[in-house]
């Protein structure tokens, strides 16, 4: 039985069409070949994939991950993969990130109002949205055993040298586009850092025989 290619929304199906994965340098994909690896194992035992992308305050690269993984397992109709996101503590999801993620398509609603709202990001008509919202690593939404964490900045990356569950720990470190916040080029570094991690993922996950 052959299974049908969920749709994603058509603004972000043209983003993607637009990445380059040949910008991606030898050194970098090779940062990026232990996850490549994972997700191979994986499909190829017909087992589940669990991806839980972790940073520090779990505000911004860590949700830009996330959703983009999502994404593009469903872009390369990949199945029984749950991409999720944490941190060595919770914050908020930064609006910021949010913003850039709806000029690439995905459709955001604020589902709560505090201090560390929960947002549902869908990236497809039919399939269940993200849920977005700052977490710790190990809080009772993320799985406890079974799944590759990937360090997506240095501070978590030191902070937590070994992650309680976890089968692989993979550091695939972004540079935070914090450091451009409240100047003239926060909306373009915000974007920037979001396409890179979107072209490294479609990247990762092209490698993978279904």
């Amino acid at each position: 039985m052959t299974t049908t290619k969920p749709i994603l929304l058509s603004e972000i199906e043209n983003v993607i069409k637009e990445l380059n994965p040949q910008t991606i340098s030898s050194e970098r994909k090779a940062v990026l070949q232990p996850l490549t690896d994972f997700i191979q194992s994986k499909v190829s035992n017909q087992q589940e994939i669990r991806i839980n992308f972790i940073c520090t305050h779990n505000s911004r690269r860590s949700h830009l991950s996330q959703v983009w993984a999502q994404t593009m397992a469903n872009y390369f109709n990949i199945k029984n993969v749950f991409c999720y996101s944490g941190g060595t503590e919770a914050t908020a999801l930064f609006p910021m990130v949010v913003e850039t993620l709806q000029k690439s398509g995905f459709q955001i609603s604020k589902i709560s109002q505090n201090e560390n709202p929960v947002y549902s990001i869908k990236y497809t008509d039919n399939e269940h949205p993200i849920i977005g919202f700052s977490k710790k690593l190990d809080d009772d939404f993320n799985p406890k055993s079974e799944f590759a964490a990937i360090m997506t900045c240095d501070s978590a990356n030191e902070a937590c040298p070994f992650v309680p569950g976890a089968e692989k720990r993979i550091p695939i470190m972004f540079e935070d586009p914090k450091a451009f916040d409240n100047t003239p080029l926060q909306a373009e570094k915000y974007n920037e850092r979001s396409l890179q991690i979107a072209t490294e993922l479609f990247y990762v996950f092209s490698q993978i025989n279904s």
